[in-house]
């Protein structure tokens, strides 16, 4: 390969046909990550969810009672069956909880029931607002002190400082009483902004999380694939384009949320059972790398193909294990 010595040239972008290995599902543990591996169908409507389940929403004060309304109702209606059925499975050992993100996956689940709560009572100080009910917008709206805390831990990254900003504008049975005329409707117009921003914040809180969680097996997957690729690798390259040119190198491939810097260049990384793709880029050439393990994982086989009309074999061997 033309210039490059200690990584692999550059390549065009083409279709690998193992991608279509998509549709293979994990199964470690069946009962959490079951064959039916499909995206949802279409966007869940958000809004008919919070409204099926605006009692409950309103009286969530802690994880626990965030999660059993996620497992029981809203995870179903969300289309995030896989999720709740893996945060009521039993006996999972504390390393393929690990393994699976148990911890990071009910995090995600508790904000997104913060997230529905939030969003639901911005749009009840919106609509009380519109209708110039201001007395019916009391401050008890946000319930207990307990019920407060929770959420806005819930919401200390996203949407806490505009729901903080409407507790702060809520007025209270004692002080309602003497609004009157304009200030009621100057009260009642800053309100409707306040919860305005609430509810604009908390619906794109709600997508993020639901997204993270929509997309919890595609992590569990790329984390799998990285554990599984990282060691050190001796790698043979067979150049078609440069007369049979052979080449050999060192990579070291790190362990999942570690320094990438090692290997420069490599932008994607995709390890699906035994297939392996490996996109590099740099200097404006690409080269993908499409590859399987043989061997019980110790060896590595498969083809290349460049940017620059390069083309050809890679055979790898393992020759340290994962370090980190």
């Amino acid at each position: 390969m033309n210039g490059h010595r200690s990584r692999p040239q550059f390549v065009e972008r083409t279709v690998w046909c193992g991608l279509g290995y998509l549709a293979i599902s994990l199964s470690v543990v069946p009962l959490a990550l079951g064959t039916a591996d499909t995206l949802p169908s279409a966007m869940p409507n958000f809004q008919i969810v919070i409204l099926a389940h605006r009692d409950k929403l309103m009286k969530v004060d802690s994880d626990k009672e965030a999660i059993d309304l996620f497992v029981s109702a809203i995870g179903p209606s969300l289309q995030l069956e896989d999720v709740a059925r893996t945060l009521t499975a039993k006996s999972i050992s504390p390393k393929l909880s690990k393994d699976l993100l148990v911890p990071e996956v009910t995090q995600a689940a508790q904000q997104l029931i913060g997230d529905l709560a939030a969003w639901h009572l911005a749009t009840i100080v919106q609509q009380t607002t519109k209708d110039k009910h201001h007395h019916g917008v009391p401050a008890e709206l946000l319930g207990s002190s307990t019920r407060r805390e929770w959420l806005a831990l819930q919401g200390r990254t996203t949407w806490l400082k505009s729901m903080t900003d409407l507790a702060q504008a809520l007025p209270t049975q004692e002080n309602s009483a003497t609004d009157q005329g304009d200030a009621t409707n100057t009260k009642l117009i800053a309100l409707s902004e306040q919860a305005g921003r609430l509810e604009v914040e908390a619906l794109q809180a709600t997508y993020q999380d639901w997204d993270r969680l929509r997309g919890w097996k595609d992590q569990v997957r790329l984390l799998r694939g990285q554990v599984r690729l990282c060691g050190t690798w001796q790698w043979v390259i067979h150049n078609h384009q440069q007369h049979h040119l052979e080449q050999k190198l060192s990579l070291l491939f790190p362990p999942p949320g570690a320094d990438r810097a090692s290997l420069p260049g490599l932008v994607e990384t995709i390890v699906l059972g035994d297939n392996v793709y490996l996109r590099w880029e740099i200097d404006g050439r690409v080269q993908e790398d499409s590859l399987q393990f043989v061997k019980d994982g110790q060896r590595l086989e498969g083809t290349f193909v460049n940017s620059q009309g390069g083309w050809g074999s890679i055979s790898g061997k393992r020759t340290a294990s994962c370090k980190g």
